[in-house]
């Protein structure tokens, strides 16, 4: 099957079923081939999840040799809640069409995400009819609050994840992000990176990979 977005695709060994996917969605400017790395230290220890990281549906606006999820060039919040919700529609396709694909259901999907993907990751996550098995969140922020608050439908559990000294996304989002999913009653777990920037550190990539493993109950 050919999917709606351009995807780097990360099989499970030969004969080996596929019980689980994990989705990894870039940040801005990057592309499914970046942020796949992650699945050189995740794949095995899960042997029945298949990775699947898309490039964003649109060339980005800065760097076009990279993607965009939505464009950040126009700092207008109105035009920019607009944009990410056309990438949710985009990415709710993408969803689907890999639950058609691989025969499974929200429950056996991760959505996972670094900055600008992470942002959309937390929003497919909880305006879902049906929750997925987690959201991991790499230096990501709530793109709206009062927008997501209006649209919540799912208690996807969520973890986030970001380094203290992040200079493109403050630190301080994180501590927002967790403040508004305890109010709503969505179960969260938060970890603050010392002494990391806007990356993914390999502390950070092996508390996902436990969160991951534990909510895919591996």
């Amino acid at each position: 099957m050919t999917f709606c977005l351009n995807t780097k695709i990360i099989s499970p060994e030969k004969n080996i079923s596929i019980n689980n996917a994990v989705i990894l969605l870039h940040g801005y400017g990057g592309d499914g081939n970046d942020i796949s790395a992650l699945t050189l230290s995740w794949q095995r220890f899960l042997p029945n999840t298949i990775f699947l990281c898309p490039d964003g549906h649109e060339p980005c606006e800065i760097n076009p040799g990279g993607f965009q999820w939505f464009d950040l060039t126009n700092d207008n919040q109105e035009y920019i809640l607009e944009q990410s919700i056309a990438a949710e529609k985009k990415l709710n396709k993408f969803i689907e069409e890999i639950k058609l694909e691989y025969k499974l259901k929200n429950y056996q999907i991760c959505l996972c995400g670094f900055s600008q993907g992470s942002m959309l990751s937390i929003n497919l996550g909880l305006t879902n009819d049906e929750s997925f098995s987690s959201v991991v969140v790499f230096s990501g922020k709530i793109i709206n609050k009062n927008n997501l608050l209006k649209r919540l439908k799912s208690k996807t559990k969520i973890l986030l994840l970001h380094g203290d000294q992040d200079e493109i996304v403050n630190s301080t989002n994180l501590l927002e992000a967790k403040d508004f999913l305890v109010r709503n009653n969505i179960p969260v777990e938060a970890n603050i990176i010392k002494n990391c920037g806007h990356h993914i550190p390999v502390e950070a990539s092996s508390l996902a990979l436990k969160f991951i493993k534990k909510n895919f109950k591996i």
